[in-house]
C-alpha cells in the first residue's frame, strides 16, 4: 500500500463507524433492521410499520406512498450494498435517471431525458434537475460528483417541482438527506478493499455535548488504481483519489426549535476522464484529410483499435482535480399550526483540470482546459402547516446568488496544421504550432422566487393541490479570447480590438490566407452578454385515495427554465473576424407537463406497485450547436423549436417474508425533437465544403436516452445458529441502445447493455461482512461516444468500468 493510500485510509477511518443496518428492502424502499426477526412471529401491523417510509419530498414529513409525485427512495444501506457511492452510480438503480460525465465539470443529470443539453458544459445556463443536500441547492452539477458521506436517503423526484423547491426544477430533483446528529452516542465504521488496489473507508461518530447540543463528524476516503493504461506516461488513468469530511452541530434548546450548523469539504484528484480511439466513420472531408490518411501522413498508429483493451497513448496531462465545500445553517421553529424553516448556505467549487482534447498521441491540441471557481450564496424561508388538515400549505421565498470565474486556455501543437487545415498551410507545422487562445470568462447569476403549494381535501380522500411560483432571474457575463502565436515564422497577438487591423495588413495572397486560417482556428473575440426576465409558473394536482393503500393522482404543470447566456465563445460572423452577437443569449424553456399515477400496496403492504405515465413538451429547448465550425471544441447554445418526452414508469417490490425480497423497476422513455431545424449536423454530413451549416433533425431522438431502462434484483437470507444471518443479493440493470451525439449518427449509437452486481455475506446485530462483485460478467460498454473536433471521422469513447470485486466489513458501536 502506498503512503498516500495509507494516509487516506487513516484519515477516513479516524473515527469508528459502520454501515447502517443491512438492506432488506429493494431500492424503491427504505430499509429497516430486521436481521434477527423471526418470520414465524410476524404480525401484520409490524409489517405495515416497516413499510411506512417517511420522506420530505413535499417539504414536510409524509409517508412516501401518500405523496402524489413520481418518487423513488434509496436508503443509505441500499447505496452501500449496491456500491452506489456517488451520483454516477445512481442511474443503475433508477431507470428514469441519466447521468453523463466526460469529467466533473462536463456533467449532466437528466430525468426522463430532460434537464441539461448533451455535450460540453456552458456556464451560462441553468440545470433542469435540482440537486439538493440537506435542503441546500447545489448550483453546478460538477459540484455534485463527490462521494456520498453518511447518507440517510436519496429521494429522486420526477417531473417539475418548482412550487415546492427553492430553485425552479423543470425536470425533477435529487434530494439527499444525510444522517443528523444524535443525542445517543453512536459510532460507525466501514472498510472496503478490492481489485485495482481499491480501498474505501467511511466513518462517523455522533453524540451529545450537552442536553441541548449534539454533533456528528463523518469522513469518507476512496482510492483506486486506474483502469486504462497510458503507454505515453506509463500511468493508469481513471484512478480514484477522493476524500471528504462533514461536520454537523445540532442545537435543540426546546422541543419547538432545532438549529443545525453544517460544514463539509471534499477533495478529488483523479487522473480522469479519458476518451480515446473507439472507431472511425467517413465524413464529408476530402479523403486525404480524413483520419486514416492523416494518421498515415503523420506516421501515427494508435496502440490499439479495440477500446476494451483499455490502452491509450494520450500525450497531454490528464487530471480532474476539484475541491467542493461549504457551510449551511438550517433552523426549524415549530409554531404549533405550522413550522418555519430557514436554510442559509454558502458553497464553493474549485475546478483545476487538465485534458487531452485531440484524444490521440499526436500533438494536435496539447492544452484545452477551463479552470473555474464558483461561489454561491442562498437563502430560503419556508412556512409549512403541521399535521393533516383539510387545508395544508407550504409557502416560501428563495434567493440565490452565484459567481463563476474561469481561466480558459487552448494551445495547438505541431500536428495541428496537418490535422485541421487544407492546402499549403496544412504542410507547414508552424502555421498552427503554438497558436494559443487565453480566455477570461466571468458569470454573475441572481435569482429570486416566491412559491407556494396548497393541499385542500375537497371531500373524503379527494385532494386538490394547486401551486404557484413567481421567479426573477438576472444573468450577466463577460467573455474574452486573446489569440497569440510566437515562433520563427509568425508572431502576433490578436484581440477583438485589433484583429480587423491585423487582417487588413495582409490584404492579399498566402499571408492573408494563413492569418485567416489561424484566427478561424482560434478566434479572438470579446462580448458581455446579459439576460433578465420574470416568469410565472404553476401546477395543479388532483388526487384521490381509494383506500389507505391505493392512491391515484393527475397533474398538470406549466414551468420555465430560465433563459441563459453563451459563455463558451460565439460563432463567427460572415467576415470571420467578428462574432454573431445575436447568439449571446438563449430564451427560457417553456414546459407543459401532464402526468397520471397510481400508487398501490397489497398483501399487508408486502407488495408495492407504483405506476406513472407522463407527457412533457418543451418549447425553446436549450440545445448545443456548432454552426458547422469544424475546428470548434466547445459549441454554443441555441433554442430548438420543440422537444417532447413521454413515457411510463413502474416501481415495484415484493417482500414475501423476512427471508427475502425482490424488486423490479422499469422506464419507457420516448424523447424526440419535435422541431429542431438549426441543429448541428451528424459527423457523416460534416466537414466538407458543401456540408450544410445546420441540419433539420425534427423527429429524431434526443441524445443519451434509452427507450427502455430496467433495474431489478433482490435478496435472500437464512438464520444461522449463533443468531446471525447469511445472505445473498443481486442487483441488475439494463439499458437499450441510445444516441451519444446531439444529432443522431450511425457512428455514435451506444448499444444496449446490462450490468449485474452480486453480494454474499454474514451479518449479526451491528456487524456486517460481505463479498461483492460488480459488472460480474465484465460487460464491455461505453458511457459516452464523442466526435473529435475537425470532422476527421475519429470517434472516441469513454468505457465503463470493468468487472470489480472486493470485500466490505462494517461495525457500529
Amino acid at each position: 500500500m502506498s503512503l498516500a493510500s495509507l494516509s487516506l485510509l487513516l484519515l477516513a477511518g479516524a473515527s469508528p463507524s459502520a454501515i447502517a443496518a443491512p438492506r432488506l428492502d429493494p431500492p424503491v424502499m427504505v430499509a429497516t433492521d430486521g436481521a434477527n426477526d423471526d418470520p414465524d412471529a410476524q404480525q401484520a401491523p409490524a409489517v405495515q410499520d416497516r413499510n411506512d417510509i417517511v420522506v420530505t419530498a413535499r417539504r414536510r414529513e409524509e409517508r412516501v406512498q401518500d405523496v402524489p409525485i413520481a418518487l423513488s427512495v434509496l436508503s443509505g444501506e441500499t447505496l452501500a450494498d449496491s456500491g452506489a457511492f456517488n451520483v454516477n452510480r445512481l442511474q443503475q438503480l433508477q431507470p428514469s435517471l441519466q447521468f453523463y460525465s466526460s469529467n466533473p465539470r462536463n456533467s449532466a443529470i437528466n430525468i426522463r431525458g430532460l434537464g441539461a443539453p448533451f455535450g460540453l458544459t456552458n456556464d451560462g445556463i441553468e440545470q433542469g434537475v435540482g440537486f439538493y443536500v440537506d435542503g441546500v441547492y447545489i448550483g453546478r452539477i460538477g459540484a455534485s460528483t463527490f462521494d456520498f458521506v453518511d447518507v440517510e436517503r436519496v429521494e429522486v423526484l420526477r417531473g417539475p417541482q418548482g412550487t415546492l423547491y427553492g430553485k425552479n426544477t423543470t425536470a425533477g430533483a435529487l434530494n439527499i438527506t444525510t444522517r443528523a446528529p444524535s443525542f445517543t452516542p453512536e459510532a460507525k465504521i466501514e472498510l472496503s478493499g478490492g481489485n485495482y488496489n481499491f480501498i474505501q473507508a467511511k466513518s462517523s461518530v455522533s453524540g451529545p455535548l450537552s442536553d441541548q447540543v449534539a454533533v456528528r463528524i463523518s469522513t469518507s476516503g476512496t482510492t483506486r488504481k486506474g483502469t486504462i493504461y497510458n503507454e505515453t506516461s506509463g500511468e493508469y488513468l481513471h484512478r480514484q483519489r477522493n476524500i471528504g469530511v462533514r461536520g454537523q452541530a445540532l442545537w435543540k434548546p426546546n422541543d419547538a426549535i432545532d438549529i443545525t450548523l453544517s460544514g463539509d469539504v471534499n477533495i478529488q484528484s483523479p487522473d480522469c476522464c479519458v476518451q480515446y480511439y473507439a472507431r472511425v466513420g467517413a465524413t464529408q472531408r476530402a479523403t486525404n484529410r480524413q483520419y486514416a490518411a492523416l494518421a498515415t501522413a503523420l506516421n501515427y498508429t494508435p496502440p490499439s483499435t479495440n477500446p476494451f483493451d483499455r490502452v491509450t497513448d494520450l500525450d497531454a496531462s490528464i487530471n480532474s482535480r476539484q475541491e467542493v465545500g461549504g457551510a449551511s445553517l438550517v433552523a426549524n421553529w415549530d409554531l404549533g399550526p405550522a413550522t418555519l424553516t430557514s436554510v442559509s448556505a454558502w458553497r464553493y467549487w474549485d475546478w483545476q483540470p487538465q485534458n487531452d482534447r485531440d484524444f490521440t498521441g499526436l500533438p494536435v491540441t496539447t492544452v484545452s482546459q477551463n479552470p473555474s471557481q464558483q461561489k454561491q450564496y442562498s437563502q430560503e424561508l419556508r412556512l409549512a402547516s403541521n399535521g393533516a388538515n383539510t387545508l395544508d400549505y407550504t409557502v416560501g421565498a428563495f434567493l440565490f446568488h452565484q459567481t463563476i470565474h474561469t481561466q480558459g486556455s487552448q494551445v495547438q501543437g505541431s500536428a495541428a496544421s496537418r490535422w485541421l487545415l487544407s492546402g499549403s498551410d496544412a504542410l507547414n507545422p508552424n502555421v498552427l504550432n503554438g497558436l494559443t487562445s487565453t480566455n477570461t470568462i466571468s458569470f454573475d447569476n441572481t435569482s429570486f422566487a416566491v412559491f407556494g403549494k396548497l393541499n385542500w381535501e375537497v371531500a373524503g380522500g379527494l385532494h386538490l393541490q394547486p401551486g404557484l411560483r413567481v421567479n426573477y432571474d438576472k444573468k450577466s457575463g463577460f467573455y474574452e479570447s486573446v489569440v497569440s502565436i510566437h515562433n520563427s515564422q509568425y508572431d502576433f497577438v490578436a484581440t477583438a480590438d485589433n484583429v480587423a487591423a491585423l487582417l487588413a495588413a495582409k490584404p492579399v495572397g498566402a499571408a492573408r490566407t494563413t492569418f485567416q486560417n489561424q484566427i478561424n482556428t482560434l478566434a479572438p473575440q470579446r462580448y458581455s452578454p446579459a439576460f433578465s426576465d420574470w416568469n410565472v409558473s404553476g401546477d395543479v394536482t388532483l388526487s384521490y385515495d381509494f383506500s389507505p393503500d391505493i392512491h391515484s393522482y393527475a397533474t398538470y404543470a406549466r414551468s420555465f427554465k430560465s433563459g441563459g447566456i453563451n459563455l463558451s465563445g460565439l460563432p463567427l460572423n460572415s467576415t470571420s473576424t467578428g462574432v454573431d452577437l445575436s447568439t449571446q443569449t438563449v430564451k427560457p424553456e417553456k414546459v407543459d407537463h401532464f402526468e397520471i399515477g397510481l400508487k398501490t400496496q397489497f398483501l399487508d403492504r408486502r407488495l408495492t406497485v407504483n405506476l406513472a405515465g407522463y407527457w412533457t413538451e418543451i418549447t425553446d429547448y436549450q440545445a448545443t450547436v456548432n454552426n458547422n465550425a469544424i475546428n470548434v471544441i466547445r459549441g454554443y447554445l441555441a433554442n430548438a423549436g420543440k422537444v417532447r418526452s413521454r413515457g411510463f414508469e413502474l416501481d415495484s417490490s415484493f417482500r414475501p417474508s423476512q427471508r427475502g425480497n425482490v424488486y423490479f423497476n422499469a422506464a419507457y422513455t420516448d424523447a424526440t425533437y419535435r422541431k429542431f431545424t438549426n441543429a448541428p449536423c451528424p459527423p457523416e454530413l460534416s466537414g466538407g465544403s458543401a456540408s450544410p451549416a445546420s441540419c433539420d433533425i425534427s423527429g429524431q431522438v434526443l441524445p443519451g436516452i434509452s427507450k427502455w431502462s430496467l433495474s431489478f434484483g433482490g435478496e435472500v437470507n437464512a438464520p444461522v445458529a449463533n443468531g446471525g444471518q447469511v445472505y445473498f443479493g443481486y442487483d441488475g440493470s439494463y439499458r437499450s441502445r441510445f444516441s451519444s451525439n446531439p444529432s443522431a449518427s450511425a457512428y455514435t449509437w451506444i448499444e444496449g447493455y446490462s450490468l449485474s452486481n452480486f453480494r454474499a455475506g454474514y451479518r449479526k446485530d451491528d456487524f456486517n461482512l460481505f463479498a461483492w462483485v460488480r459488472n460480474a460478467f465484465d460487460q464491455q460498454y461505453f458511457e459516452l461516444l464523442s466526435t473529435q473536433s475537425g470532422s476527421t471521422g475519429l470517434i472516441v469513447g469513454q468505457p465503463g468500468d470493468p468487472r470489480t470485486y472486493g470485500l466490505t466489513v462494517s461495525k457500529s458501536f
